[in-house]
């Protein structure tokens, strides 16, 4: 991270940046907390990344569902250690990535990407961010599910209703099936389509997140907000 407060994600390579440059050997032997000057004399410090500075700098070419949305998802949806989750349209792999994070080794992921180009770029982030407990699969989720005994579908799909089926029988009993939409519509014919087919305690959100700006003249909701990206919808296989 820079002296301005911008990060970046380094190789074992000299790094080159409009501060100047790094030689390769002084990013080899450092650790974390340390600080490394490029040849103008400009301050970087060393930092370990989580998950969300990771995806905030991986390679991706579509957009992905942002923290708040991922943080209704595992909160309602009790997402734990161990647990093993299918998600659908994996994109860059950030949902995949919060996901794995979450279950840990003992857990397991299963992403279904009917797209090769963006399977790749999945596989490269995952792998850059070296978890061993996902994999990625270049499948079409809405032909079926290969996977058992689940405890959680999520899907960022379309058409999530064409999917509601296998999820049904690939979830554990107890077990979730989440959605991400971003039109309302979406959400009337899926939830409909999830009752007819025998899930309950079905139940859609709209999480809209607003920060708080505190200035020497007062203080106040930010002007700029993460408005509304999607829906969220959960369903339970009881």
């Amino acid at each position: 991270m820079d002296e301005r407060g911008k990060k970046y994600k380094v190789a074992d390579q000299e790094f080159h940046t409009d501060f100047g440059f790094i030689k390769e050997e002084d990013i080899v032997g450092s650790e974390a907390g340390d600080i490394l000057k490029t040849h103008l004399g400009k301050e970087f410090k060393v930092m370990m990344p989580n998950v969300n500075d990771y995806i905030e700098l991986m390679e991706r070419k579509c957009s992905i569902i942002l923290p708040k949305d991922i943080g209704i998802i595992t909160a309602k949806t009790g997402l734990g250690s161990g647990f093993k989750v299918l998600d659908a349209g994996t994109g860059a792999g950030a949902t995949a990535l919060h996901f794995g994070n979450i279950v840990g080794s003992e857990g397991k992921v299963y992403t279904y990407e009917v797209r090769e180009d963006f399977v790749e770029i999945a596989e490269r982030n995952i792998k850059g961010f070296k978890l061993e407990n996902v994999d990625v699969k270049c499948s079409d989720v809405t032909e079926g599910i290969d996977e058992k005994d689940l405890d959680l579908v999520f899907l960022d799909l379309p058409k999530p209703w064409d999917v509601g089926e296998h999820a049904l029988n690939a979830l554990k009993i107890g077990g979730y099936i989440a959605t991400y939409t971003p039109f309302v519509e979406q959400v009337q014919v899926l939830q409909r389509v999830l009752k007819k087919i025998g899930f309950s305690e079905i139940e859609s959100f709209e999480c809209i997140f607003r920060g708080i700006e505190v200035t020497n003249k007062g203080t106040r909701p930010k002007t700029r907000m993460a408005g509304h990206t999607g829906y969220l919808t959960f369903a339970r296989k009881l």
